[in-house]
């Protein structure tokens, strides 16, 4: 696939245009990110799109120095999965969101 990286947005989209895969973050108060959506599209679910998808977030993050935090369900429970691989991109408080 290929990422698209905008503020706040890492996203995909096929040939059509059609979006394909997303992951949305907002800036914190506290310089931090907060992971606060991830979507796959229906025709991609079951084949590990997501999870490659966080794969590419986290080294965005890494890149730009940026620790994160995640309101989305999918996106916290997949950092807190592989925190020992990312533990440099975690905030310490994932774990209490």
């Amino acid at each position: 696939m290929n990422w698209n990286f905008e503020n706040g947005r890492i996203y995909s989209v096929d040939e059509k245009g059609e979006l394909m895969a997303e992951t949305t973050y907002v800036l914190k108060e506290n310089g931090e990110v907060d992971i606060d959506h991830t979507y796959v599209n229906p025709v991609l679910r079951g084949q590990g799109v997501a999870s490659k998808m966080m794969e590419v977030v986290a080294q965005h993050l890494r890149e730009k120095g940026l620790k994160a935090t995640a309101s989305c369900s999918y996106a916290n429970s997949w950092l807190k999965k592989h925190r020992d691989l990312y533990s440099d991109i975690i905030s310490k408080d994932i774990d209490d969101e």
